[in-house]
């Protein structure tokens, strides 16, 4: 190993340390603009506020060294979940690794878009990996006290595997992965996912198990990374959304559709963003936080100890976000750096 070669691998490691602290070894950082987090790769990020505070998690796109014909190829490597939080959109505590696919007994590895929900003072972290047996990528679910951890397996299997999905594939497709959840007024858990094709599927109140058939939703382009919630429009009319990646010229855009009910009919509304800079795919997280509504999304843009800008080294953003009386949603400009 070369001198420069020993230093990237210390400083990498070092990195890797920082985005892997403790709750009682939490860092701060502040807010510099887009991509909001610098200290390592992240990608698929999921707001959300607990008594007043907004935690952010995603996921950890480790970065691996570059070889000759191999420049920015290794990445969309995510190895675990991260968790940040902030109080005012500024100063963030880094709380590091909160949950692995490794917690999870029937997982064989890699990790992908997850998010965290509360009900009955209880913290449900749902989880994308790939199951052992059958091999498929698959939804878990762990719990956990604290919105930091510690998370535990909640059921000691998967909750969703592709044998259960309508186009279900016999090698094991990619069909399941991405979960969003939502909690209705009326205390109904409602949760979607899908590569491909987007489902849904009504939970018990135990947050464990299916309530309802899985339903395959018709979205227009739809790609992945659903995100599921509801609001009253200024006009007073309750909507459902679902905001998801969708397909776009070079990569993935973001576009959402509306609905009366969450079943639907839905109707295709447009795009929200179009495609990451640098980056191939795209994810949306949509929180609102103290009287303003942010998207979060991730690009490709961030460089770290020597290593340039790469599809699969993905970096979180957040740029806010604004609706139209009728509820419709406004396109929204990334922004870079300081603004």
């Amino acid at each position: 190993m070369t001198r420069k070669h020993l230093f990237l691998f210390l400083f990498s490691l070092l990195t890797l340390l920082a985005c892997s602290t403790s709750g009682e070894k939490a860092v701060t950082f502040q807010n510099e603009g887009n991509p909001l987090i610098r200290s390592c790769y992240t990608a698929d990020p999921a707001p959300v506020v607990f008594d007043g505070r907004l935690y952010l998690y995603t996921g950890h796109d480790e970065c691996f060294e570059d070889s000759a014909g191999f420049e920015g190829l290794y990445g969309f490597n995510i190895t675990n979940w991260l968790c940040f939080s902030t109080e005012d959109m500024q100063t963030w505590t880094e709380h590091g690794v909160v949950l692995s696919p490794a917690d999870f007994s029937w997982a064989s590895g890699e990790a992908w878009a997850a998010q965290v929900v509360e009900k009955d003072g209880k913290y449900w972290y749902f989880v994308s990996t790939q199951c052992a047996d059958p091999n498929c990528k698959s939804i878990g679910v762990a719990v956990a006290d604290s919105p930091t951890g510690p998370f535990q397996d909640a059921i000691g299997k998967p909750l969703i595997v592709d044998s259960m999905t309508p186009n279900s594939h016999p090698l094991g497709w990619w069909n399941d992965f991405d979960p969003t959840v939502f909690i209705d007024n009326d205390g109904t858990p409602w949760l979607s996912w899908g590569n491909g094709t987007c489902f849904l599927a009504k939970l018990k109140q135990n947050m464990i198990e299916l309530d309802s058939e899985i339903m395959a939703l018709p979205m227009e382009n739809y790609v992945e990374g659903p995100w599921l919630y509801k609001r009253r429009s200024e006009e007073g009319q309750d909507w459902w959304y679902i905001v998801y990646a969708s397909g776009g010229r070079g990569g993935e855009t973001i576009s959402y559709a509306m609905a009366p009910e969450v079943t639907g009919p839905w109707t295709f509304k447009g795009e929200i963003m179009g495609k990451a800079k640098d980056s191939f795919t795209i994810h949306p997280g949509i929180v609102d936080f103290k009287g303003h509504t942010y998207l979060f999304y991730h690009n490709s843009t961030l460089s770290l100890h020597g290593y340039g800008p790469a599809t699969g080294r993905r970096s979180v953003c957040v740029d806010e976000m604004f609706y139209n009386p009728d509820g419709t949603i406004r396109p929204v400009t990334p922004t870079y750096g300081a603004q």
